[in-house]
């Protein structure tokens, strides 16, 4: 039962999409491939995949249900989380009920998810106070909504992980999730990391970041005690990275 996670696969399966990632080059070209064969060889049924947003450049949820699909055919359980490019995630409901067929597929929306002696929780999060393109007046009541995302999010993760304590005796891990990064470029506290930091939570994954100029805008190692780990596709060149591996403890 380990748990991985990646970012951004960007899927346009869907013939009426035309987003080839291919133009970026790198490790977008035949990325799709790369990231099955990759998916297939390290990733068992009884593991957990979580997918930190930007899961389809669909515009429409009839849109991306091939590249649900796909990512269904795929090993193990996946928990998906929405990102800024997600514009067919248009109400937890809906995506839920489109996905009713796919057993593999949970989605992560205000809520938090158990799997063995961890708890996931997040929500897609957004631009930080103090980042170069930060703008008060559009981008402050968008980061101030996802920081009371988040606080719901940790609210039930924080029930799931009493529940886990009390049946097993053993206090759960638990691991952070974001689409942004969770602190501006220069690493300054924010509503996130404060109530991460809060939470007692060890490791926290967060996508968005494309190319080596972008990579180093996000906090990578510790900070505070707690470990952030930067996991967008072509930063972990189409390879989901273990963060948890069966049998690790607090």
């Amino acid at each position: 039962m380990n748990i991985w996670a990646i970012g951004d696969l960007h899927l346009s399966f869907d013939p009426r999409i035309e987003k080839p990632m291919g133009i970026f080059g790198g490790s977008w070209v035949g990325h799709e491939e790369r990231l099955k064969e990759i998916w297939l060889r390290l990733v068992g049924e009884d593991d957990l995949v979580v997918l930190a947003g930007d899961i389809s450049w669909a515009l429409r949820l009839d849109e991306a249900l091939e590249d649900l699909r796909w990512i269904d055919a795929l090993s193990g359980t996946k928990l998906i989380l929405k990102g800024n490019h997600d514009l067919w995630w248009s109400g937890i409901s809906k995506v839920k009920y489109a996905c009713r067929d796919m057993k593999s597929l949970h989605f992560l929306q205000h809520d938090a998810f158990a799997w063995g002696k961890t708890v996931v929780f997040g929500t897609r999060g957004w631009v930080c106070p103090g980042a170069k393109d930060y703008v008060e007046e559009e981008d402050g009541p968008i980061y101030r909504r996802e920081v009371l995302r988040l606080q719901m999010s940790a609210a039930e993760a924080e029930k799931l992980a009493q529940s886990i304590e009390a049946e097993t005796g053993e206090k759960p891990c638990k691991l952070g999730v974001l689409h942004y990064p969770p602190m501006n470029e220069k690493f300054e506290p924010s509503g996130f990391s404060e109530i991460f930091e809060a939470t007692g939570v060890q490791k926290i994954v967060y996508g968005h970041l494309h190319g080596q100029n972008a990579f180093k805008n996000g906090p990578q190692g510790i900070f505070n005690g707690i470990e952030y780990g930067l996991i967008s596709l072509d930063k972990l060149e189409c390879c989901p990275k273990l963060i948890y591996q069966e049998g690790d403890t607090i």
